[in-house]
């Protein structure tokens, strides 16, 4: 569950970075994120940063297309490009305005 002060600005920032976004009822305090086999909820909350920490990890096919595209894509926030770790994945991560984390990797090639 992702947690933010505003969730319509929330879903049309992922709507943005490729997922299907869509409120629950009126919209102002729930919404569902999907993209391919990924499924996130979003939730209004006054988020604090010091006590607000949310962060989701998603195993994608190439790290390095995940951040171009979400790079390119012009939404706020930060962009962290993917490196090698040495427990074999490539990761980088996105941290939206609200201080939520999708921390994502692939595998390195063999």
């Amino acid at each position: 569950m992702l947690i933010t002060g505003d969730v319509a600005a929330a879903l049309e920032r992922y709507r943005l970075l490729g997922f299907e976004a869509t409120p629950y009822e009126d919209g102002s305090r729930y919404g569902y994120l999907r993209r391919g086999s990924v499924a996130l909820h979003v939730s209004w909350e006054e988020v604090d940063p010091d006590r607000t920490c949310v962060s989701a990890y998603l195993y994608v096919d190439d790290a390095d297309a995940v951040h171009a595209e979400w790079s390119a894509s012009g939404v706020d926030g930060v962009h962290h490009a993917p490196v090698d770790t040495v427990y074999g994945l490539r990761e980088g991560a996105y941290v939206d305005p609200d201080g939520n984390e999708l921390r994502y990797g692939s595998p390195l090639p063999s």
